[in-house]
């Protein structure tokens, strides 16, 4: 297979939670297990910074990599979802792995894969370690796909683990109170391994000081920290908790001799982790007149900082071009979004995308007014031309509503 068909058969042909929901959960992490036994356990050949969360986990590791990378180390990145190629989840200082390496890793293990039913995500996982190993990276930011207890990242044995932050998402798994997805997060710390936590609530603390003691972690929270704030290429006001991460992690790293950085690759790591990952979508300037600003912002606990910030620019008119999918809570994102705005609804071009009839609806209820549009590209074109240079255009709801931007 080439790297198209190689692709089409990984996305269609097996569960993958990024398109299809719910029936490529999985319910425990054996298969993981017995894939990483089946390659030689990779993961015990990599040293890691493990990073999970509601919200901050992707920014939070690529800022780690970038860091990482100007202090000179080789530097593996797993991360999900991608948002234009797939290869983008595993990369090395910034370089994405080849289409030869992916199609040459699951046709030589396609018959494992389907005998023993991995999912997307399970064999996206060996990849990625096993890409690593065979690169000799010296240090891999893994982050966690959803959850982390039951996560397929989450056979690794890292030097630190990193919790961002938690809120209400993925509820119909991981759990629908702040304890239960704490509880589910908090399953990434192990024993006598140290864990940042970015920030807390007394819930949250409550929950990962019980697990912290339990498995004999030392435990730090970021968010107490009073340091220097680095300016960065990644503007969301959301940032400004992910750099104290980030600094916290690599403190501890620091103070336990496991890793060597200096101020100066802080510095720059900081202001070069767009030029040295690729990130995107992360408050993300499109245009100037009128401003035009992406974000893939998608839960309550995520958009309410993302719109907070909408609310302290100056323009004449709003528009927003939203699209969400079909197993999001409607009733906890819509009431946060200003309703004094055109609405360009649309529908993410995947199984998952919630229909816009169906969107415009539930809008509705919330006194957001706007027009249908049959498919993301046409909505935004549509905001293009009713905008004057004067007014704002913001474009998210959903990171697959970006991906199709982007």
């Amino acid at each position: 297979m080439n790297y198209k068909e190689t692709l089409d058969w990984m996305f269609n042909k097996l569960p993958m939670y990024q398109t299809q929901g719910a029936t490529a959960y999985r319910k425990d992490i054996t298969n993981t297990v017995l894939l990483a036994n089946y390659l030689g356990n990779p993961e015990q050949h990599l040293k890691c910074i493990h990073v999970a969360g509601t919200n901050g986990k992707g920014s939070t590791s690529h800022l780690l990599a970038s860091v990482l990378q100007e202090a000179g180390y080789k530097v593996g990145l797993y991360t999900s979802p991608h948002l234009k190629d797939y290869r983008e989840r595993i990369s090395i200082n910034g370089k994405h792995i080849s289409e030869e390496y992916v199609c040459e890793f699951i046709n030589k293990n396609k018959p494992f894969f389907e005998a023993n039913e991995l999912s997307f995500f399970e064999m996206s996982v060996g990849l990625a370690f096993d890409f690593f190993v065979k690169e000799q990276t010296d240090i891999n930011i893994i982050e966690v796909g959803m959850g982390g207890r039951l996560d397929a990242t989450n056979i690794i044995m890292p030097l630190i683990s990193v919790i961002t932050n938690i809120g209400l998402d993925h509820t119909q798994f991981l759990g629908d109170t702040i304890e239960a997805i704490a509880y589910e997060k908090g399953g990434i710390i192990k024993q006598n391994t140290a864990v940042v936590i970015g920030e807390y609530n007394m819930t949250t603390k409550s929950v990962f000081e019980t697990k912290a003691k339990a498995t004999n972690s030392e435990i730090y929270f970021a968010s107490d920290l009073v340091q220097e704030d680095y300016p960065s290429t990644l503007l969301g006001d959301y940032q400004f908790h992910n750099k104290k991460t980030v600094l916290q992690t690599l403190k501890v790293l620091q103070e336990k001799h496991l890793l060597s950085v200096s101020n100066e690759s802080i510095k720059k790591g900081f202001l070069n982790v767009i030029k040295n990952t690729g990130l995107q979508g992360r408050w993300q300037q499109l245009g100037s007149h009128p401003k035009i600003i992406c974000d893939t912002a998608h839960n309550a606990h995520g958009l309410t900082v993302v719109l907070n910030q909408l609310g302290k620019e100056n323009f004449d008119k709003l528009h927003i071009v939203l699209g969400v999918v079909n197993d999001k809570n409607l009733s906890d994102i819509l009431p946060l979004f200003p309703k004094d705005a055109n609405y360009y609804f649309c529908k993410p071009n995947i199984p998952r995308g919630l229909d816009t009839i169906i969107l415009k609806e539930k809008a509705s209820l919330f006194g957001l007014k706007g027009e249908i549009y049959n498919s993301i590209s046409e909505a935004y074109q549509a905001s293009l031309k009713k905008a004057t240079a004067k007014d704002f255009i913001y474009i998210g709801g959903s990171t697959f509503v970006v991906a199709e931007i982007l």
